[in-house]
């Protein structure tokens, strides 16, 4: 059996780390997919799916403190369902993509948070979620 979702998208809110009961990190944010068509008349087109993400532990940290709001990544997971009472007892449904993987896409400059790049890349230099620049850049 296989289990398996791959995304490229952005972010659509900060990711808020949280920690369960028993200690264990975990973040949750929203990511845009969107996807260019043309109509059958010819007409440009763009749709856009929102997913939930969820990542823990080391991850959801790395999250939380390279992930702004735009950000462009790269999610790879599962999907869950979990089931919940709303506030007015209605019991619903939810999708999530339970991450295992993240790469940012966004680029250095680009990034509203390049003081945090910056400032982990100074002590690492092969830090795996950061992209490989050249030195030269500005």
């Amino acid at each position: 059996m296989l289990n398996k979702i791959m995304l490229i998208g952005n972010l659509g809110r900060d990711p808020e780390l949280q920690v369960t009961s028993d200690g264990t990190p975990f973040t949750r944010f929203s990511l845009a997919v969107s996807r260019n068509y043309k109509t059958s008349s010819g007409e440009k087109r763009e749709e856009t799916e929102w997913f939930n993400v969820v990542a823990w532990r080391q991850l959801a940290e790395t999250c939380e403190r390279y992930l702004h709001k735009g950000s462009k990544v790269y999610i790879e997971g599962r999907v869950t369902q979990r089931k919940y009472t709303d506030k007015n007892g209605l019991e619903r449904t939810s999708v999530d993509v339970n991450a295992s993987d993240m790469e940012i896409l966004t680029p250095k400059s680009a990034s509203s948070g390049t003081e945090a790049y910056s400032a982990a890349s100074a002590g690492d230099n092969n830090d795996p979620f950061l992209p490989d620049y050249p030195e030269d850049l500005p």
